[in-house]
């Protein structure tokens, strides 16, 4: 700035000298010389600019299109003016034809590459200057939506910080272009050549045109982030209405399972027996999630009655084709509620003919688990234990289910028969085995009686003998001793093992007890018959 006031003063003044003496042509040279040297500098100075804005800027992009787009159609416009002038003439020849199809050629290409540029064909930066469409904002209706929001709000800003960053970067630019047009308006009053006139034209309305895009950004900018701003806001609201639920459901759910803590407690203190417990334990946890279920079905479904009148006809169709599950759980309710089968019972179920026999271990919502056992049934039919049963709830209404320890009976009646012969004493082994069975069940009849005693409020029981009873009964091979006894439910073969091997030891100890098995006699007549001669009689 200095140099150019220095070369403004020394123009003045040899303007006011014309009739100088010789050191004027001195002073001349030295003006010249100082004008070229600013002219150097200034052309480096935009050199310099003009590298610094060649970089990859989606702004200089932009204008370049928009350049090249203006360039292009003023191209085809003159092209086509030019084809229109040619095809006025009359009688062309093969040149002027040949020249008018190239030039229609050269004119489909101008204008594919118009209609490629035509997005910055009104105004420059077109795609920059507009900021990124918000969207729909997100439905915020359950917790899990929570993170839906937090997500807009996120890219909300992501985009936003985009949008800055562009219009610093323009910014940046405008500042580059106004000292690059300052440049060309010294370049432009230093050299009185005027070159630099049509240059400064361009720089200043690629100035305007920056300067302008620059406007509108910052006014998109305020207005962007308004628009943001109530956004973000409506967005946060929700979220913490829902947040604010979730803390009261929550606060709901926790008050419900301390309560029902609370209740088990109270029913472990009252119910001693193991297996009712667990099965009191069972019913409560099921109520206590239904209910929480429940809680958060009608906190979270804003129109109850619809959705309950497209549940009832779906309902119909899932009845049918899931008849079987729904059965099962119809199945564990009449055992819940009923009390027929409990969690450590002994149990015989029959399916297809064959027997299974086993303890329960858990009875869930749709199938009872038995755990098979060694028992009668299979020593003489199964011939295998041990195996885990899954049997359906709804097995109680079609399938015959037996129970060997319901009420709190821990005993039922077992059976051995046993057979001697018709000349045997038979009073005597009825006695012997009547006092044998007695001797091995005392301990299960007294406990019998107990249990039988209790269960009078609950049933009619007409028949309250729990003694052994000995029957006995004729039979092709000889008189059958059935002697029957209370037992354990859950361990029978053992006690009939013992009791059978002490009626045996007994029986065989009597000269007039025998027992019998089938046989057979053999009738043979001392007297040999005389067989017929085949030799015929003398006359």
């Amino acid at each position: 700035m200095r140099n150019l006031l220095f070369l403004l003063l020394a123009v003045v003044a040899l303007a006011q000298e014309p009739a100088a003496t010789k050191d004027a042509n001195v002073t001349s040279a030295l003006v010249e010389s100082e004008r070229n040297k600013l002219i150097v500098q200034y052309r480096e100075e935009i050199s310099d600019i003009d590298s610094q804005l060649s970089t990859d800027s989606l702004w200089i992009k932009s204008y370049s299109s928009y350049l090249t787009y203006l360039d292009v159609r003023q191209n085809l416009n003159m092209l086509q003016k030019k084809i229109a002038q040619l095809s006025k003439k009359r009688g062309l020849s093969v040149e002027e034809r040949d020249e008018i199809a190239a030039l229609r050629d050269k004119e489909k290409i101008l204008t594919e590459q118009v209609a490629l540029l035509k997005g910055e064909g009104t105004t420059p930066f077109a795609s920059l200057l507009k900021p990124e469409e918000v969207g729909e904002l997100p439905s915020i209706a359950n917790p899990f939506d929570i993170f839906t929001g937090m997500s807009f709000i996120k890219t909300l800003d992501e985009q936003y910080s985009d949008y800055i960053v562009r219009m610093d970067e323009l910014y940046e630019i405008v500042l580059l272009l106004q000292k690059k047009a300052k440049i060309y308006k010294d370049l432009d009053v230093v050299d009185n050549s005027r070159v630099y006139t049509q240059e400064l034209d361009d720089a200043l309305k690629k100035l305007d045109r920056f300067e302008t895009a620059l406007n509108t950004v910052q006014t998109a900018a305020e207005v962007y982030e308004k628009r943001i701003e109530e956004i973000e806001l409506s967005v946060n609201n929700k979220i913490k209405d829902q947040l604010l639920k979730l803390f009261n459901i929550g606060i709901i759910i926790l008050v419900l399972f301390v309560i029902f803590f609370l209740i088990k407690l109270l029913v472990k203190k009252y119910i001693t027996d193991n297996e009712r417990f667990y099965m009191a334990n069972k019913i409560i946890t099921f109520i206590n999630v239904t209910i929480v279920i429940l809680v958060i079905f009608f906190n979270y479904i804003e129109n109850v009655g619809y959705f309950v009148t497209v549940l009832g006809f779906a309902s119909a169709g899932i009845a049918i084709a899931m008849k079987d599950w729904f059965m099962s759980i119809l199945g564990w309710l009449v055992i819940v509620l009923g009390g027929s089968i409990h969690v450590g019972d002994r149990v015989r179920f029959v399916k297809d003919g064959i027997e299974y026999v086993g303890d329960v271990l858990d009875i869930s919502l749709l199938r009872i688990t038995v755990m098979e056992d060694v028992t009668l049934v299979t020593y003489m039919t199964n011939r295998r234990a041990g195996r885990v049963v899954f049997v359906p709830n709804n097995y109680i209404f079609t399938s015959m289910v037996a129970n060997y320890s319901h009420a709190s009976l821990k005993t039922v009646w077992d059976g051995i028969d046993v057979t001697i012969t018709f000349d045997s004493n038979h009073k005597k082994a009825t006695h012997l085995a009547k006092e044998i069975c007695r001797k091995y069940s005392k301990g299960y009849t007294d406990i019998t009686r107990k249990q039988l005693n209790k269960l009078r409020d609950r049933y009619s029981l007409k028949n309250t003998n729990v003694e052994p009873r000995i029957f006995t009964f004729i039979e092709p091979n000889g008189i059958q001793v059935s002697a029957w006894y209370l037992t354990n439910a859950y361990a029978t073969l053992t006690l009939r093992s013992a009791i059978s091997t002490d009626i045996i030891d007994a029986f065989n100890a009597e000269e007039d007890i025998t027992i019998a098995f089938p046989t057979q006699k053999l009738y043979v007549d001392a007297a040999p018959k005389q067989m017929p001669s085949s030799e015929p009689e003398p006359i």
